[in-house]
């Protein structure tokens, strides 16, 4: 028998790495198959119940492995059906989930990273600062545990998780390993079986990694846009500076090289007075010619201490016919979940703040209000 110092937490190994475990402790990859489908399909972490294996595996697997889901800390339900959960991760952190029902689409925004250090300026994660990465467990773990909370009877063939999409905490990119093999399991026939098409990782415009993504994956991609040339994106989306737009519509025109129907989700925060009007819709339809994509336009979610505000539904309407007429696939994202804190970080903000960031963001406002008061 191998031996091992520490148990080791099966719950974040895509199929190749558990076969690859499972050769090296003297087993047949098969054995890993079917730990796996125990796992993700039937939300077994006990492995005396995985009733296939042999009693010396069963045991042998109990002495040297595990499989355990960061902690579930609170739920909040809206009234319109979407969910939030907060989830205590290694080292006593805590991260975001959410589930948005629509009909018979059911979808989950996953969470990458304990924060975020891109420290985009209408963000309320990116005002707590970053922490760390989370790992592959940690990653996949949210959707084991929203398919354990939402299933019946704990099935995934009940489909209740239809879509997910990395739009949660931090910048799937920046911790490309972890998410790359937690969205394979995901995609994984033996695990949630989700199609490449339902899954979608957002990013927010990290240009060599959008490459390598586009080599290793065939997930989705929607690309946190926001402004349509690179002085106001300098401002909202300071990842610009590194990688401006020019750079980046490259990198979306050459992400689906072999799948001319696919398109990449530009999705653009609507922020009043800032980016909502008509001459910048007119530069973002300048822009997008000859780039794969459709628009999601998102009325702005207000957290704490914001400094930006909603454009009006008028206003979002007129910014979207431009886009329209001219010939572009754009839809406005229905607001949900006002009643449970829906912007992205807020429920975790309240409960921790590792950086203390909020806190210097927060005195940061009252001087700006001060200085115009004066």
């Amino acid at each position: 028998m191998v031996e091992f110092t520490n148990k080791i937490n099966l719950l974040g190994y895509d199929r190749k790495r558990l076969r690859a475990f499972f050769e090296h402790i003297g087993e047949k990859s098969f054995r890993a198959d079917q730990v796996f489908q125990w796992i993700h399909q039937y939300g077994v972490t006990d492995f005396s119940a995985m009733s296939n294996l042999s009693k010396a595996l069963r045991d042998n697997l109990s002495q040297i492995a595990m499989v355990e889901a960061p902690k579930v800390v609170f739920q909040q339900d809206s009234k319109d059906g979407t969910a939030k959960w907060l989830i205590e991760v290694k080292g006593g952190s805590c991260i975001e989930m959410v589930y948005i029902p629509e009909g018979k689409r059911g979808t989950l925004c996953v969470s990458s990273q304990v924060g975020c250090a891109l420290n985009c300026s209408f963000c309320s994660t990116a005002k707590q600062g970053f922490n760390r990465d989370l790992e592959a467990f940690e990653i996949i773990g949210q959707v084991w545990q929203a398919v354990r909370y939402l299933s019946k009877d704990g099935l995934t063939k009940d489909r209740v998780v239809t879509n997910v999409v990395m739009m949660g905490m931090g910048e799937p990119l920046l911790n490309y390993d972890n998410v790359v093999s937690s969205m394979d399991i995901m995609m994984d026939d033996l695990a949630y079986g989700l199609s490449k098409y339902r899954v979608t990782l957002s990013t927010s415009g990290v240009v060599p990694k959008m490459y390598e993504l586009a080599k290793d994956s065939e997930v989705a991609l929607a690309v946190s846009l926001h402004a349509p040339n690179d002085v106001l994106r300098d401002e909202l989306v300071p990842v610009n500076k590194k990688y401006n737009l020019a750079q980046l519509m490259k990198a979306c025109k050459d992400y689906f090289p072999k799948d001319s129907k696919r398109q990449i989700t530009m999705e653009y925060v609507m922020l009043d007075g800032v980016n909502d009007k008509p001459e910048q819709a007119r530069q973002l339809v300048k822009l997008l010619q000859g780039v794969p994509a459709k628009v999601n336009l998102i009325p702005f979610n207000p957290y704490p201490h914001a400094i930006y505000r909603r454009s009006s539904p008028e206003r979002i309407e007129a910014f979207r016919y431009i886009l329209v007429k001219s010939g572009i696939n754009t839809i406005t994202r229905k607001t949900r979940g006002d009643d449970i804190d829906a912007a992205c970080g807020q429920l975790a903000g309240k409960v921790q703040d590792k950086t203390r960031r909020s806190e210097r963001y927060q005195r940061q406002i009252m001087l700006q209000q001060e200085q115009i008061v004066t």
